[in-house]
């Protein structure tokens, strides 16, 4: 089964409540950026494990790499 840039979308949205949110991929490379108020404060290892904690076991099974920009809302607009 291939996984698609729109069932990560889905999977993140699910699991974090984002401002914005872009994934693009091939079915094996995808990136993302992802933004959310429950990054503020964190460091960018916290806010990498706050996505892969939302994509849980799907990381491993579906998801082969993913590279991300992990935001808070005032970043983004910056």
């Amino acid at each position: 089964m291939t996984t698609t840039p729109e069932a990560i979308h889905g999977y993140i949205a699910a699991g974090i409540e984002c401002t914005h949110l872009e994934v693009e991929g091939d079915g094996q490379h995808f990136t993302a950026v992802i933004v959310s108020n429950a990054f503020a404060g964190k460091r960018p290892i916290q806010r990498h494990q706050i996505v892969y904690a939302a994509l849980g076991d799907r990381m491993r099974e579906e998801i082969h790499a993913l590279s991300m920009k992990t935001l808070t809302p005032e970043e983004f607009k910056g």
